[in-house]
């Protein structure tokens, strides 16, 4: 198994060959498979580069995204172009599936297995459809942990306030963790402190958004509007105790973890992940233990090490493709954290190697930053609606880091780690017209972008703003309503007087619904105007259908406005999103 960062030259070599493609933003080329995709795409290689090689693509894809599986479709169809030979058919995984990328993997892989089969029996001497049994099939787990005794372990205590120490403990546990984080998620680029928690929703509106204003008090980093705020959660004590007692550890061990086979140049290169740790700093700041479902592979490991028979057999069926959808209804649909589902199964004892291993990383969460640099100096505004929601089992539950963000107190003085990161939606120069579609909490990057034009606006013109927000009701969850309305008026860059406007959609305050996207299509003409004076459009918001919904919407009034036929107001807009004129940041 290879990352296909760096591998291409040995392609066409290959006998047999397994592509698995995952996608970004909204479908988009992952960052690690670029320079592997710009290497196929050479004008010099021939339609028969890769005759006598045989491949299988799948494609871990999202449907709410417009890009649906984008990067699998056209790898497919480039090894195909360059003379390879599809074993099965390509094979699309669609997160949004109730049973998410299994429901597609598995009858996926039990057709390639048997193509293989047929290609070379040698791939299985057995038969495809054989099974190791017992502990030889899961081997053994891909890390190792050393414990480290106490009197050998250099002190280097220091107060929970130290900045340097917190960053350095935070680095250690994440350069050790076998999670994969992107972007250099190891060592936080800044620490922050809440000076602002304001509600933003009444309470009787079912809904619960936050406006939160961070200082720096650290580094300060230099940012955009547009750009994206990473934070890391804190986890709950309590869960992260249970889960330490569980699985009868040692919270105050000291450890280094290492994949097994790592070499010593790996090893020496990461020189944070060679000094020890407490095994619950290691725990509170890399596995997600109460929050996240584990995979199905992790209730596949649990079986072998079940000793009681009822369990065992439970976690095997889960584990099965037979047991696919009751695993679904039991872990994805209810969210059980893996601190529940080993309290459910009290009869297994995990060794902490697979624990590590198997245990969904701690994330950062990502947002919108809301607020411009050059309207508020070392600060950094988030917009952030608070998740929770009832299972089918009347069970609550709630996201962990924008739960955990609504409760800080700015009087508590907690660092927050930060990670800044550029976005999907780049700056625009002041004399760039804007098309700006963010309902809910998608108007956060907006408040930035209209903060910054109305700066802008003091010292010279600048360019007209069309500003379409939608919420449910206007008394309940219009966000940051006098902002806007202040912007739209008294010749602000929301005012017809500077060519803008304020559109606004209430969905539930009439008996029909009304969205952005009617919105739009009432400002037909208007937004017309503005594209053909070279505007841009920015959408932000919820990556179910409101994104596929707005595009329909400008595609009716390219054609309506353009007198074009369907067709070509599609490939109008397309035209437009290359030329870098229509951008989306979406999120589920």
């Amino acid at each position: 198994m290879h990352c296909i960062e760096g591998y291409k030259s040995s392609l066409p070599h290959e006998d047999t060959i397994i592509f698995v493609v995952s996608t970004t933003g909204q479908g988009d080329t992952p960052d690690s498979m670029k320079v592997f995709w710009k290497f196929l795409l050479q004008r010099n290689l021939s339609k028969h580069w890769l005759e006598g090689v045989r491949y299988a693509v799948f494609g871990l894809g999202d449907s709410g995204y417009q890009k649906y599986n984008f990067v699998s479709k056209k790898l497919d169809k480039r090894l195909s172009d360059l003379g390879a030979m599809a074993i099965v058919e390509k094979g699309l995984g669609d997160d949004q599936h109730p049973s998410g990328y299994e429901a597609a993997l598995d009858p996926w892989m039990s057709s390639l297995w048997s193509m293989l089969n047929q290609i070379n029996e040698k791939f299985f001497p057995q038969g495809p459809d054989f099974l190791i049994p017992d502990m030889k099939l899961i081997d053994q787990p891909k890390i190792h942990i050393t414990y480290h005794s106490v009197d050998k372990v250099d002190s280097q205590s220091s107060p929970n306030s130290d900045l340097k120490w917190i960053e350095m403990q935070i680095e250690r546990a994440r350069s050790m963790s076998p999670g994969k984080f992107t972007n250099d998620k190891t060592r936080p680029n800044c620490f922050l402190k809440l000076i602002q928690n304001q509600r933003l929703t009444r309470a009787e509106c079912g809904k619960d958004v936050r406006h939160f204003e961070f200082e720096f008090v650290s580094s300060t980093i230099e940012y955009k509007v547009g750009d994206i705020l990473e934070v890391l959660p804190s986890q709950n004590q309590a869960a992260v105790d249970s889960f330490i007692q569980r699985c009868n550890l040692d919270p105050d061990a000291f450890i280094t973890v290492h994949p097994k086979e790592m070499n010593n140049h790996l090893l020496h290169t990461h020189t944070s992940a060679n000094v020890p740790i407490k095994l619950k700093t290691f725990v509170e700041l890399t596995m997600d233990v109460a929050s996240a479902p584990p995979r199905r592979y992790f209730f596949e490991v649990m079986s072998y090490f079940a000793t009681a028979p009822h369990e065992k057999e439970k976690l095997q069926y889960f584990a099965s493709p037979e047991g696919r959808d009751d695993l679904y209804q039991y872990n994805q649909k209810e969210r059980r954290s893996v601190l529940e589902v080993l309290e459910d199964f009290p009869s297994v004892q995990m060794p902490f190697e697979w624990l590590v291993q198997l245990v969904p990383p701690l994330k950062t969460r990502a947002f919108s930053i809301s607020s411009s640099p050059i309207a508020h100096s070392n600060q950094v505004h988030l917009t952030v609606s608070v998740v929770s929601w009832m299972t089918p089992f009347k069970r609550k539950r709630s996201g962990l880091c924008s739960t955990w963000l609504a409760k800080l107190d700015p009087e508590q003085s907690i660092y927050i780690p930060a990670w800044f990161q550029k976005g999907a939606l780049s700056p625009p120069p002041p004399s760039l017209p804007l098309i700006l579609v963010g309902p809910g909490t998608g108007c956060a990057p907006f408040c930035g972008f209209v903060e910054e034009r109305a700066i802008q606006n003091e010292s010279s013109a600048t360019a007209p703003v069309l500003f379409f927000f939608g919420c449910r009701n206007e008394d309940g969850d219009f966000l940051y309503r006098d902002f806007w309305l202040s912007h739209s008026q008294n010749g602000g860059v929301l005012s017809e007087a500077k060519g803008g406007g304020l559109f606004v959609a209430f969905s539930r305050d009439q008996p029909q619904k009304v969205y952005v996207q009617h919105k739009v299509r009432e400002n037909s003409r208007k937004i017309w105007n503005l594209l053909t004076e070279g505007a841009a459009i920015y959408i932000a918001g919820s990556s179910t259908k409101m994104p596929s919904d707005v595009f329909l919407a400008f595609e009716d009034i390219v054609s309506k406005e353009g007198g074009l036929p369907r067709e070509s107001a599609v490939r109008w807009l397309r035209t437009l999103e290359k030329a870098g004129r229509y951008h989306v940041e979406a999120w589920s």
